[in-house]
């Protein structure tokens, strides 16, 4: 199969969808892989890494897409490159189109076969695509949280471990899933308080075990997030529902009721967020204000971190490149479980959670294959 390999276009992203490493691996395997001149530079990977390791470097993105059957991205597309899809051409990316309208309807339109990484679970029902991102973001929260807790960064000016005799500011974090347990690392590390609200008793119970009572957890609860968030001088917004969009965990009225120059910082952006006040930002223009609380929500977090995310995230998707490049039917024959992870197939959502966000109708992948 020609695999297609562009260079992401969305505001200040960086990373690139493999390393050259993983592009021998697919030479190796028989495939022929093009290259879009420069997509990972800003990753650190030069054009004359790619073209040792097999690839074929182009000159443009059109060629790319136009010449490939499985598109291999980070991101999902944006306007400009939605024309430069087309019918049964495979795009294995992240998308989180729950939240996307305008970006499904012109997957669908253009009859492609959107396959999501946050989608794809593994046999113990974890994300194992998602995985990588979410514990780059998860560090990457407090570390970003404590810079605009700075006062001259827009904060109320407090440093989250404290001094001797001075209390550590408290970090809220909303969901310990991937994304919550990795900022908590970070943030018990840096020596704040550290509060984790999470709806899984069980999952409260490993985390206890995780941090020996470095981190308090709590019940998340409309009661419980409002008493936390009015105490904090950092929240993290770290809840997923697969497939879905997120819940509207903290209230404007919340927001309105902590501090002046705390922080809030919305992982969860990328499926809409949790916040009532959430909008996504960029990279260029990453924060907002909102009655005096200073809001972080930029979707591709990541990004700014291109080589460590590159790295990671070839390293969980590599395999199964190594499978679609054999063609859907084979793919799924070998990981029915990456049935899970097809979002639209050549014109019908195959994704309920996407679905019923959007009021759109729902096909079975399965119903689909049997009749093509």
């Amino acid at each position: 199969m020609k695999i297609g390999l562009p260079k992401e276009i969305k505001d200040n992203e960086y990373r690139v969808g493999l390393v050259p490493a993983g592009v021998h691996t697919l030479i190796a395997a028989g495939h022929k892989v093009v290259v879009e001149t420069h997509a990972g530079e800003g990753s650190g990977f030069s054009d004359k890494e790619y073209v040792d390791a097999g690839a074929e470097i182009v000159s443009s993105a059109q060629q790319v897409f136009h010449d490939s059957e499985l598109i291999v991205k980070v991101k999902e597309p944006i306007e400009e490159e939605y024309d430069r899809l087309h019918e049964g051409q495979i795009l294995f990316t992240y998308l989180h189109l729950a939240p996307a309208p305008k970006l499904t309807q012109a997957l669908l339109k253009q009859r492609i076969i959107g396959i999501a990484y946050e989608t794809i679970p593994d046999r113990r029902g974890t994300l194992p695509l998602l995985t990588p991102m979410s514990e780059v973001a998860g560090r990457m929260a407090i570390h970003v949280g404590a810079y605009y807790l700075e006062k001259t960064n827009g904060g109320c000016g407090n440093l989250l471990g404290g001094v001797p005799g001075v209390p550590p500011a408290t970090v809220a974090i909303i969901g310990g899933g991937i994304v919550g347990t990795n900022a908590a690392k970070v943030a018990t590390g840096m020596g704040a308080r550290v509060v984790i609200l999470d709806i899984d008793p069980e999952r409260m119970r490993q985390l206890d075990d995780i941090f020996y009572g470095r981190a308090e957890t709590q019940m998340a609860n409309h009661y419980s997030i409002a008493k936390v968030v009015a105490e904090a001088d950092l929240v993290i917004g770290a809840v997923l529902v697969r497939g879905a969009a997120a819940p509207k965990l903290v209230t404007r009225e919340m927001i309105s009721g902590m501090r002046k120059g705390s922080v809030v910082i919305d992982v969860a952006v990328d499926q809409g967020g949790c916040f009532d006040t959430t909008r996504a930002t960029t990279h260029s223009h990453p924060t907002y204000e909102i009655d005096g609380v200073l809001h972080y929500c930029v979707a591709n977090m990541p990004g700014a971190v291109p080589r460590t995310s590159t790295l990671a995230l070839t390293n969980s998707t590599l395999a199964y490149v190594l499978k679609l490049a054999e063609g859907l039917q084979s793919a799924l024959k070998k990981n029915p479980l990456i049935k899970d992870g097809v979002n639209v197939f050549r014109g019908f959502v195959t994704c309920k959670p996407v679905a019923d966000a959007q009021g759109l109708s729902y096909r079975p992948l399965d119903e689909l294959l049997s009749s093509a």
